[in-house]
């Protein structure tokens, strides 16, 4: 059996499902039906999702299994989420950069900040 593609190979146009058919009792159905959000996926982003799954949404286990950097993992899960239709949070967007990230850590690891205050300067949000 074939796997179901969302997107037509010759123009890259959706596809749409037009019949439905049971093998058990025989009986078909016809009509105009929905392939679902997740045929709107790359075969690369179904197979990112596939992952996340597994890893149960951890990203730090995503960046082992994959090979990949934190930010390039994180940047895949955006591209998902836009791919599904959704806006991702301009918040989530953000990204410390890696001397703000040391200084972060320096500060923490002399006494200057407190653990939970690390953290929320590692996510970008301001105190």
């Amino acid at each position: 059996m074939y796997s179901v593609i969302g997107r037509c190979p010759v123009c890259e146009h959706k596809l749409e499902v037009t019949r439905l058919y049971c093998r058990h009792c025989d009986t078909a159905l016809e009509g105009h039906f929905a392939l679902g959000r997740f045929y709107e996926l790359s075969p690369e982003q179904l197979q990112f999702v596939e992952t996340f799954v597994r890893c149960q949404g951890k990203l730090n286990r995503m960046q082992e299994d994959l090979n990949l950097s934190y930010p390039t993992v994180r940047n895949r899960l955006h591209d998902v989420i836009r791919a599904l239709g959704y806006e991702v949070d301009e918040e989530d967007e953000a990204s410390v950069t890696a001397e703000t990230r040391q200084e972060v850590l320096a500060a923490l690891s002399s006494g200057e900040i407190t653990a939970e205050e690390a953290a929320r300067r590692l996510r970008g949000v301001s105190t």
